[in-house]
């Protein structure tokens, strides 16, 4: 048996120098920046979640009550709550819930690091096996550290499937510009776990107080509401990254960027839609958590946003995308939302039937309102059965789309107001369901000259 210093040390130091030597030898690509930025992040968030889950479930442990602190101190009784608990840690100075830094970090760098530049030419799955079977091997001799319990394997699996696994494919993927729309929603993932869980528990850890007690035990009809609008102002972020991977052919992320400017959805009305939206959900987070240090955080993030990062953004795109880059920046500044969307070059065509009541009143409706950069063409002038629904023809080369999705697009040439529920109702999943009621209730698709044809 080791001594827990050496233990520390070892977890933290081998992989590092595993993961130098591999870095001298290969000399990564500036694109592997970003996979093994994207992968380590990943390790690091997703290792909290399973340390949450390997912990407890929730309520016990968010109390001082005579009742919770017998059930911490009974591992029986923590197993009859609820709690995983496959392996447990020993006391350390420096830890992040309950995990020692050390091994904490090290397993970030093993797992995030050392596949994505020692074996970069076995598949994803190749690696898992060979990386699970080194970490069977090594978690025994942790033991001064790291106490397994006769469930361990359990959350060794679940380690592999929910860590590992996507670690390597989110980076295998950034590295060979593969599987743009999965790596995009994993970056979206990524980020919410990065800024709703990783930055708060290492405030915890660095200025222990209340943790995730002012949030758990709040009423739950006041949770509920506050979490819905975290997600409410999430969507202007979310639908800024689905703008660049439909649009742009790209990622938020260093050396992903998009391939081409992006100036439609949300980003006709502001240039920064992003970091304006982390910045409202980070500061509304820190309000639910009672926690300056943590609203401080999201300051900062701003002030480096609207400073460095914008400064080097800039620099960027003024160099790949001039002049149209010039024109759009004058138009739409940054941190500044317009009410009225920005629109330059030939205007985007909504074709709906004229012949159609319905589609006749959504036109008159959408008319109405003085949409900018959106012309209608009667959808009776294309080719007989060339087209069953509304549909949107971006003018940028853009592959257009129908129903739901259409009148989605469509929303973004009104106003702000309306581009929000534009982005909304683009979403994963909501456009999906939206269609499904629409084609239930009559609304589906139909070939001109029958009732209703042409219908959203």
């Amino acid at each position: 048996m080791y001594s827990p210093i050496v233990v520390r040390i070892t977890a933290l130091y081998l992989p590092v120098t595993a993961a130098a030597i591999a870095a001298l030898i290969r000399r990564p690509r500036p694109r592997q920046f970003a996979a093994c930025l994207l992968s380590v992040l990943w390790v690091l968030c997703t290792l909290l979640v399973l340390q949450h889950l390997n912990q407890s479930q929730f309520l016990w442990r968010l109390s001082d009550s005579a009742v919770s602190q017998a059930i911490r101190a009974n591992p029986a009784l923590q197993q009859r709550y609820g709690q995983a608990n496959w392996w447990s840690f020993a006391p350390s100075p420096f830890s992040i819930l309950s995990m020692p830094l050390e091994l904490y970090l090290g397993w970030a760098v093993l797992w995030g690091l050392v596949p994505q530049l020692a074996f970069h030419r076995l598949d994803p799955p190749e690696v898992a096996v060979l990386m699970g079977a080194l970490d069977l091997w090594m978690m025994p001799f942790c033991s001064p550290v790291v106490r397994l319990n006769p469930n361990w394997l359990t959350g060794e699996a679940f380690i592999l499937l929910l860590v590992l696994l996507p670690a390597l494919y989110i980076a295998r993927w950034t590295l060979n510009a593969t599987h743009l729309n999965l790596r995009a929603a994993m970056q979206v993932t990524l980020a919410g776990l990065t800024f709703l869980l990783l930055l708060p528990e290492i405030i915890f850890a660095v200025r222990p107080g209340a943790g995730w007690q002012p949030l758990l035990q709040m009423p739950s009809w006041q949770r509920q509401l506050l979490i819905q609008l975290v997600l409410l102002l999430a969507v202007p972020g979310i639908s800024a990254v689905m703008e660049f991977t439909q649009r742009g052919h790209g990622t938020p992320i260093p050396y992903d960027p998009p391939q081409r400017l992006v100036t439609s959805g949300i980003y006709r009305y502001c240039a920064n839609p992003m970091q304006f939206s982390c910045a409202l959900v980070m500061l509304l987070w820190s309000a639910m958590l009672h926690n300056l240090w943590l609203a401080l955080a999201a300051i900062m993030a701003t002030l480096y946003s609207a400073g460095i990062a914008e400064w080097d953004e800039k620099q960027d795109l003024a160099q790949r995308f001039s002049p149209a880059w010039q024109t759009y920046q004058a138009s739409v500044p940054a941190w500044r939302i317009r009410w009225r969307p920005y629109h330059a070059g030939p205007p985007a065509r909504l074709y709906i039937s004229r012949t159609c009541g319905p589609c006749s009143e959504l036109r008159a409706w959408l008319t109405a309102r003085r949409p900018l950069g959106l012309d209608f063409i009667d959808a009776e002038t294309l080719p007989s059965g060339s087209i069953h629904r509304l549909r949107y023809d971006p003018a940028d080369g853009a592959p257009p789309v129908e129903g739901v999705r259409a009148l989605a697009r469509a929303l973004e040439h009104l106003n702000l107001g309306w581009v929000y529920c534009g982005s909304v109702l683009r979403l994963p999943i909501l456009w999906q369901f939206a269609q499904l009621l629409m084609d239930a209730s009559g609304f589906g698709p139909r070939i001109l000259g029958e009732d209703f044809s042409r219908q959203a």
